[in-house]
């Protein structure tokens, strides 16, 4: 190991490593934190990872960030860990370019199993070299050693110690690691040092304190709207009254009276920008603009099943095949066949994505609410056309993400003014901008058979999709062809075409499952442009694949949690099914119990699903208005297995938003639109649950198997959740709800 450092350069570069805030503030002082005196990041170094301060306490570098879990705590409990700290003198610095490595962002639950594991990986080399440092330092061979809370000592006699301070603090490892050549989500780093076995564990499996939830609270935190930058001008980009047409001719004097207000167009895009805020919104709706003449592109919400369904097929994916599906089907007593509807659902952030760019001679600085800043800012370096290493992006806390919402699109908004008119711009839009712009989670049809003997046994299922793709525009925000202002711009296009299918272990006799993809509504800067909302298509085919699973149980005469336990092939499966089950004190049945209490139905129903590893089952309690139709989902019982856990009070939490925000989705939110654009623009428009109608209680079963990799918490227990909520109106009501969400008017309507 080589330590690369001098008195005067540690004495130098003592200020920027001891800084402990790891969030912008709101002039922007962030901008400087952290990186001029760290040797420059290198996925193979050290460094890039860990550093010892002067006090000894640690930075951990982190390439990704948290969306409101504490995803930060549980990675800075794994690197305090494998240090031998207590996990207060660990800092987790978060999405910022400048600062770490892009490890992807946050993606796909991978914040600890990714993320977090890579860190650890690190940690663990680091207090190998420290401890190798203090066997030459004492004279006493590594073996001999060990580490209590941050300080190096011989195991025969404590009094023989170096503290890190001592062996490093200030200074920077040169350690070169083991990198898989991978960034973004799949980067790893290792080097000689061995990482703990869990029977060594003190600080993993504990549930120490958030440390945001204070400045929340407080209201102390420095959000991304709070970013001011010297000579910053304010934007405001105008959205055409109907989809796909482009502006033919802009009166600028229709805003000449409103103080600095300049016109930004190129081709399609159109914005005005003010150096006060106010003005810009003035300009924005005072700004007259003649509009192309854009035929009506859309079929409107209540049509677009049935376009699905008559939409010629774009992409599919390779049925997976399991024995011979096509003889089976053939030879059976009886199929039955179901078919599922799930609408466009928007991201329905708390507010509009807001961005920050500056330019200046050596580079650009983003500022961004974007969970994946890394990203971004490779996004901004190619509109600017500068390289990748020239652009810092800085994450701050913004309204909410889980996916891709509009944050991308600000960001490369702010990029393309500040270009175009040589100043600082803050792009921020309205909550109109918000829920009807972006990105949307696609609307799709499943359609599900089964093939059963004449005694009732399943030997065969067909689960097939069709529906908009999930990435007609990319999640990860590096490319302008993926954004409103490029496709604006006439940028060449680039769509994904891709769906899923349902993740789960149900043994038949023979089994396929399959997808097709349909083309977009409108090709080119759509408000249905198909992107990730959070557990991308999850809630959708789980819906379908695990009402379809009940249906099929109450057809052959046997309870649904019978039947699950039945056909499931995976042990850890069978555990989540059983816990929940045993939790909420299932009740056996074989048809819908319709338990009626006054005007109020009450039931109970079960789903499960895997993610990417993760197993959950939900049993959800509700209650049917039979008057009104409006459901409550009064009692959830979550089982939950993902592995080791890292942080058991925030892996509950975790749960605990994903069944409310999955509940949502169940009950509420469908994107309405129009022939000529999206109409659901605010909360009246598109309701979302309110806190009127939380669940009751929320129950956990933990599933702790330390001996599991940790495979992720932040989507698995949404995704079943919908299907939970439809089988228990089932069981409530007699009403089978093939079609989400289940508003008041969609439950009158099957109880009529």
């Amino acid at each position: 190991m080589n330590i690369a450092s001098n008195r005067r350069s540690f004495l130098a570069g003592l200020g920027a490593l001891t800084i402990s805030v790891a969030l912008p503030g709101q002039k922007a002082r962030a901008a400087s934190f952290g990186v001029e005196k760290r040797p420059p990041l290198d996925p193979k170094n050290l460094s890039s990872y860990i550093t010892i301060n002067a006090d000894g306490s640690v930075h951990a570098y982190w390439g990704k960030m948290d969306m409101g879990q504490g995803t930060d705590l549980g990675v800075a409990q794994m690197v305090a860990e494998e240090l031998d700290l207590p996990v207060d003198r660990v800092q987790v610095l978060q999405g910022d370019s400048g600062t770490s490595v892009n490890q992807g962002g946050a993606s796909g639950s991978t914040g600890i199993q990714n993320g977090g594991v890579t860190l650890a990986s690190a940690a663990a080399e680091a207090r190998y070299q420290l401890i190798e440092l203090a066997s030459r330092q004492l004279n006493v061979p590594a073996a001999d050693l060990t580490v209590t809370n941050g300080v190096v000592h011989a195991k025969a006699d404590p009094a023989r110690k170096a503290s890190y301070a001592d062996l490093i603090g200030g200074r920077f490892f040169d350690t070169q690691l083991e990198w898989n050549g991978q960034m973004g989500n799949g980067l790893f780093v290792k080097g000689k040092g061995q990482r703990k076995a869990v029977s060594e564990y003190k600080v993993i499996g504990t549930s120490p304190a958030r440390r945001d939830s204070p400045m929340k609270i407080l209201g102390t935190v420095d959000y991304v709207t709070d970013i001011k930058v010297p000579g910053m001008v304010h934007a405001r980009v105008i959205r055409p009254p109907v989809a796909g047409a482009v502006p033919t001719a802009v009166d600028e004097a229709s805003v000449k009276g409103i103080p600095g207000v300049q016109i930004v167009r190129e081709k399609g895009f159109l914005a005005v920008v003010a150096p006060r805020e106010y003005d810009a919104v003035k300009a924005m709706k005072a700004l007259k603009v003649t509009w192309s003449d854009s035929k009506p592109n859309f079929p409107g919400d209540k049509g677009v099943y049935d376009h699905i369904r008559k939409a010629p097929v774009l992409a599919k994916g390779a049925a997976k095949d399991e024995g011979d599906v096509e003889a089976t089907f053939a030879s059976a007593a009886r199929v039955i066949e179901a078919t599922y509807e799930w609408p466009f659902q928007s991201h329905a952030s708390m507010g509009p994505a807001c961005a920050v760019v500056q330019i200046t001679p050596e580079g650009a600085t983003l500022w961004t609410g974007s969970q994946k800043p890394h990203f971004a800012g490779d996004g901004v370096a190619d509109i600017l056309g500068l390289p990748k290493d020239k652009v810092r992006a800085i994450w701050a806390p913004g309204p909410g993400s889980y996916g891709r919402n509009d944050a991308g699109d600000a960001a490369a908004e702010a990029a393309v003014i500040a270009k175009m008119i040589g100043k600082p711009v803050r792009v921020i839009g309205t909550r109109a901008d918000g829920t009807a712009w972006d990105p949307k989670g696609p609307a799709s049809v499943h359609t599900v058979r089964a093939a059963l003997d004449k005694d009732g046994k399943v030997l065969a299922q067909h689960f097939h999709s069709k529906g908009f793709s999930r990435l007609d525009v990319s999640s990860n925000e590096s490319a302008i062809h993926d954004t409103l202002v490029g496709q604006q711009m006439d940028v060449p296009l680039k769509p994904t075409h891709i769906f899923a299918t349902p993740e789960e272990s149900y043994r038949f006799t023979a089994k396929r499952k399959s997808w097709e993809t349909v083309p977009p509504l409108l090709e080119r800067a759509s408000p249905l442009r198909g992107a990730h909302l959070r557990d991308p298509l999850g809630p959708q085919i789980h819906f379908a694949s695990e009402c379809f699973i009940d249906e099929t149980a109450l057809a052959t005469n046997q309870d649904p949690v019978d039947f699950r336990l039945q056909y499931l092939r995976d042990p850890r499966d069978q555990a989540v099914v059983k816990a929940a089950a045993e939790k909420a004190g299932w009740r056996k049945r074989t048809s819908a119990r319709k338990q009626v209490n006054g005007d109020i139905a009450s039931g109970q129903g079960i789903a499960y699903a895997q993610r990417n590893g993760t197993r959950v089952a939900v049993v959800a309690e509700v209650e049917v208005n039979m008057k009104t139709g409006k459901v409550w989902g009064r009692r959830f019982v979550v089982a939950h297995d993902s592995g080791l856990i890292i942080n058991p009070k925030q892996l509950i939490a975790t749960v605990e938003g994903n069944v409310v925000q999955g509940l949502s989705r169940a009950l509420w939110e469908e994107v309405k639109f129009d022939a000529n654009n999206v109409t659901s623009v605010d909360w009246e428009t598109y309701p979302i649950l309110d806190i009127t109608e939380a669940p009751e209680s929320i129950e956990c079963v933990l599933i702790d198997m330390p001996n599991v990799a940790p495979t992720g918490a932040g989507e698995a227990s949404m995704r079943p959740l919908a299907a939970a909520v439809g089988n228990a109106i089932y069981d409530a009501t007699g009403v089978r709800l093939r079609q989400a969400p289940f508003t008041p008017d969609r439950v009158r309507a099957g109880m009529a």
